[in-house]
């Protein structure tokens, strides 16, 4: 994944959860993240935390200048501290909202009360024992040295901060003081609500803008990284299972004995014998279907004959290291071998039919988005479909006089990224519009998607496509690396971003302040 299409993902989210609950995520479902993220993937959640984070201290006589923390000589107030303590514990929370209960983390409990199990020590790499607060404490004082570490190269090196630093913090600290007014407060007040009363709006836009800047330089570095195509090859040639690709039908038969109901209703459970006798009449279903596979017959058509048997078609297999991927991915595997294996009271016919590496080329676009006006009909109302017509026809209308705009002036890709920092109502503005990586696989609303996939399609094409979402003025940028090296590249990076990354704040020196770290979670 570039740093662009993980940056974009942040920025979406912010738009999201900050701007309009409404806008766009054009590609919602990307490649897995692998690159360490310092934020926990954006700072949108402190915006959603208002009034709900249970645990913060809220004493209206706090000394707001007391040092809480030095690292490598800079000085930071338990208010500065508390911004990525909070980004940490929330973002957290969110994350793993469906397993806090398992890990034994209430939210609803003082942390400082509350220590980390021996299960969730295991689950996140976390020392078993340590309250919590200590354990999210730790996590942003980590991020802290990081940020600062990668600010201080950045100046060092004379990094000039791209547009979207500024054109984000702006969107960011509007969208911070709508969210007061529509709560009927202060910033200021919002602010301590949410963070805890030694937070303050100055604080708050310099952290903000502090990681803002951070993640625009880290993301730049990583994009710097490249490799020739000796690297390439041999970083492929280690691992083909990681890379390639393979096809395959498989019908699943499963050996498992049904439960049974008494006369009074009541589940029986099935006998040692029953299951045993269950296990052994899927295992001869499997040989014979084998066999009536060879002889020439359908293996889609064999499964049809139970509806407990179940077919698949995967064109696109992935090596994950169960029985059947290590059978399909064997490398003496040859086009039409076929084979019946058991695994987990379940026996499996399969057919091997190819094995390749993915060669489609990734596809980069630009786009604005321009979202249709809030209608004043409710859904059912008289009028309410001639109205919602009428709103998608005039955000289409506004997209097509914002691509004639762009090409009436300088019309080159740098003009459009321009404009669509300017005008688009997505989260990639940020990054000129730029949505990368686009594959047929990729989860984008099928307009969209079309229009960037379409064989016809070169570098500076534009348009305007229609979407759920609005109108969508579109900008080919072109075809990149194809999906198996990108990959490749991709992996590359992560391992060298990673040590790049943990080197730049590997001797940095943190030293707490008792007094000021009291007023900090």
């Amino acid at each position: 994944m570039s740093a662009s299409r993980e940056k974009q993902i942040r920025q979406e989210q912010a738009s999201s959860g900050w701007v309009d609950p409404k806008v766009v995520r054009e590609q919602e479902q990307r490649k897995k993240e692998k690159r360490s993220n310092i934020l926990y993937g954006t700072i949108a959640a402190l915006f959603l935390i208002a009034v709900i984070a249970a645990g913060i201290w809220r004493s209206n006589v706090i000394p707001k200048n007391a040092t809480a923390v030095t690292i490598d000589g800079e000085k930071y107030t338990a208010a500065e501290v508390g911004f990525y303590y909070q980004n940490v514990y929330q973002n957290f929370v969110s994350n793993y909202s469906y397993l806090l209960s398992y890990m034994g983390l209430n939210t609803q409990a003082s942390l400082d009360s509350q220590t980390v199990s021996e299960t969730a020590a295991s689950w996140i790499g976390a020392e078993a024992g340590q309250t919590w607060k200590d354990y999210f404490l730790s996590q942003a004082l980590d991020q802290m040295a990081t940020v600062q570490s990668v600010l201080n190269t950045a100046k060092a090196e004379g990094y000039t901060y791209s547009a979207g630093v500024q054109a984000q913090y702006d969107d960011s600290m509007a969208a911070l003081k709508k969210s007061a007014e529509a709560n009927s407060l202060s910033v200021s007040q919002f602010l301590k609500n949410s963070m805890g009363a030694q937070m303050t709006e100055k604080v708050y836009a310099d952290q903000l803008m502090r990681v803002l800047q951070y993640d625009d330089y880290a993301s730049a570095h990583y994009d710097s990284l490249t490799y020739d195509d000796g690297k390439i090859n041999d970083t492929y040639k280690a691992d083909t299972n990681k890379y390639d690709l393979v096809s395959y039908e498989i019908v699943a038969i499963p050996g498992v004995a049904e439960s049974t109901t008494d006369a009074d209703g009541n589940e029986v459970e099935p006998t040692e014998e029953e299951s045993v006798a269950a296990l052994e009449k899927a295992g001869k279903a499997a040989d014979q279907m084998l066999a009536d596979y060879r002889a020439g017959q359908s293996l889609e058509t064999l499964s049809k004959a139970d509806e407990s048997y179940v077919y698949t078609l995967n064109e696109k297999g992935t090596y994950s290291g169960d029985v059947v991927t290590e059978w399909l991915f064997d490398g003496a595997r040859k086009e039409g071998d076929s084979d019946v294996l058991d695994y987990n009271s379940t026996y499996y016919v399969v057919v091997f039919l190819d094995r390749f590496r993915d060669e489609t080329p990734e596809i980069d676009v630009r786009h604005i988005l321009i979202q249709p006006e809030a209608g004043t009909l409710s859904e059912g109302d008289e009028g309410y479909e001639a109205q919602q017509a009428q709103l998608k026809a005039d955000a289409k209308a506004k997209a097509e006089g914002i691509l004639a705009q762009w090409q009436a002036g300088e019309a080159t890709e740098a003009s459009f990224s321009t404009l669509a920092m300017k005008e688009s109502a997505d989260g990639s503005k940020y990054t000129g519009g730029l949505i990368d990586g686009i594959t047929p696989d990729s989860s984008l609303v099928e307009s969209f998607k079309n229009w960037c996939l379409d064989a016809s399609r070169k570098p500076g094409d534009t348009g305007v496509v229609e979407s759920d979402y609005g109108a969508h003025v579109m900008y080919f940028v072109g075809e990149q690396l194809p999906v198996w090296e990108s990959s490749v590249v991709s992996d590359l990076r992560d391992v060298d971003y990673s040590e790049w990354l943990e080197g730049l704040s590997a001797d940095s020196t943190i030293e707490r302040h008792d007094f000021g770290m009291k007023f900090v979670g």
